[in-house]
């Protein structure tokens, strides 16, 4: 973290915010302002250079062809894969989480290279598309309550050794592999098809991406009632619904 206080960067907003994952953005910022800290967001346009020196970049969920866009412009840049080098934290969502895999099958039906910053490659499914509420149990390792969320994708996401779940689903899809899992992380990046926002219906996790990039096991402890009943009421929903 520089001197002058966390850097958030929120990537491509013109492309990758579709369902509304600038919340996390907007959850990432408050949550770290409640404990003290000074935070600089910086928004980053397709068309702008992605700045190497952030703490925490967050990437949101697209249509078919702004991902494809966005993926051609990442690799051009090559600026998150070096943040990544210097230990920048990278939290993704949906379209955001199958651009950092190895490849995914883009708009015009063929396979679109990633940033290999995870070891996943992404597929199109060719059953019913995956729409609804996803309740899941993090892996253990992260210390993390159970995972809430809305997932809305017909990708379906295998993993490779290199990666493990970011958890395990007991009601949706997730990944669409059938095996249960839901995302997957490895060192400081991160990623899901939940949508929700995500990280204001699991505020532990942006939490954790605080404590990763200020390398604490501990934050003070903060106002939680509204997350607490938000999650509650998306919980108890989507278990009626099921």
């Amino acid at each position: 973290m520089s001197t002058s206080g966390l850097r958030v960067v929120w990537v491509y907003p013109d492309l990758l915010s579709t369902y509304g994952d600038q919340g996390n953005v907007l959850v990432v910022e408050r949550r770290a302002q409640q404990r003290g800290l000074a935070v600089e967001r910086i928004d980053v346009r397709s068309d702008q250079a992605i700045p190497t020196s952030g703490d925490i970049y967050l990437i949101g969920g697209g249509e078919d062809r702004p991902q494809r866009l966005a993926a051609e412009r990442l690799r051009r840049d090559g600026g998150l894969q070096r943040a990544v080098d210097n230990g920048a934290i990278v939290f993704s969502v949906c379209a955001g989480y199958q651009i950092l895999g190895h490849e995914f099958i883009n708009d015009l039906g063929q396979r679109e290279p990633g940033l290999g910053l995870l070891d996943v490659i992404s597929v199109r499914g060719g059953g019913e598309r995956c729409v609804g509420d996803v309740l899941a149990d993090v892996d253990e390792t992260l210390r993390l309550p159970q995972l809430t969320g809305f997932e809305n994708h017909q990708g379906v996401t295998q993993l490779g050794p290199g990666a493990r779940p970011l958890a395990r689903v007991r009601l949706g899809n997730g990944n669409g592999t059938g095996d249960g899992t839901e995302g997957a992380w490895a060192g400081t990046v991160f990623g899901t098809y939940m949508h929700g926002p995500v990280l204001a219906r699991n505020p532990q996790i942006a939490d954790l991406l605080l404590k990763l990039t200020l390398d604490v096991n501990a934050l003070p402890q903060v106002d939680d009632r509204w997350y607490e009943a938000l999650r509650a009421e998306r919980i108890a929903a989507a278990t009626q619904a099921a």
